[in-house]
């Protein structure tokens, strides 16, 4: 609000009046919509939620319109709004390695508690890098959230020691699921990659006997999932049959 003060708009203390309600009111909103969840923050890195940042570039647009709205009214001054110059390449590039060391210094920690720990990473383009440095100090990585064929292949070149391809989503968008899991299987057999495929996102048992029949070496799935594997409606149907049969039977 430095502008409206300059210009005699807003006094000062009117300013930090503003300030202190708009930051009460601004973090009000965001804590009730659940924005400081854990999930949903983590979901923006793994790729799977979207809402934060849809929020905030909605908000930067707001922003830029109530500046230019302002700024037809005289109330601010856009030639007093200091802007960052952007620096594209550099920060994509400085990004991506900054990324993947982060990745790898985490893992490090994490791995050095136990010699049991699998160090779980997204499959993102930086963590190719990581996976491969940290596959070369015998630190395993679980690659996740893999939606396509080549996400894995790559995962696998890079020295993964497990894959995590998800189904139950893809399923759920209309798209093929044992190809997808079977394409892996066969990529991985080709050019004999060492890496265990960890099928996730399991909704039903024809999943978990699919992903077994094209080569996985793990399933992941709810214990509901398991349990209404094991039973058939005409297993029950067959035991009440062999009861009656045998209620039937005369014997002494």
């Amino acid at each position: 609000m430095g502008p409206l003060i300059v210009s005699d708009i807003i006094t000062q203390n009117t300013n930090f009046f503003l300030a202190f309600i708009i930051g009460i009111g601004f973090g009000f909103v965001l804590e009730s919509s659940g924005f400081s969840s854990s999930r949903k923050l983590a979901g923006v890195f793994y790729g799977y939620d979207t809402v934060v940042l849809k929020v905030f570039f909605t908000a930067a647009i707001v922003a830029m319109l109530g500046l230019l709205f302002m700024s037809l009214f005289n109330w601010i001054d856009l030639d007093m709004v200091y802007i960052n110059p952007t620096y594209l390449w550099s920060t994509i590039i400085g990004g991506a390695i900054m990324d993947a060391d982060k990745m790898i210094v985490e893992a490090e920690k994490l791995a050095a508690i136990s010699p049991n720990f699998v160090i779980k990473i997204q499959c993102v383009e930086p963590a190719f890098k990581a996976i491969s440095a940290l596959a070369k100090k015998n630190i395993r990585v679980n690659c996740t959230l893999i939606f396509s064929a080549m996400q894995a292949l790559q995962a696998m070149r890079s020295g993964a020691f497990y894959i995590s391809p998800f189904i139950g989503w893809k399923e759920a968008n209309a798209e093929d699921i044992n190809q997808f899991v079977e394409a892996i299987s066969i990529i991985r057999d080709n050019f004999g990659f060492e890496t265990e495929i960890i099928v996730a996102a399991v909704r039903n048992a024809r999943q978990i006997v699919d992903a077994a029949v094209v080569g996985a070496d793990i399933v992941t799935a709810g214990l509901p999932v398991y349990q209404a594997g094991f039973d058939h409606p005409y297993t029950q149907k067959g035991i009440q049959t062999f009861c009656d049969y045998w209620d039937k039977t005369k014997y002494e």
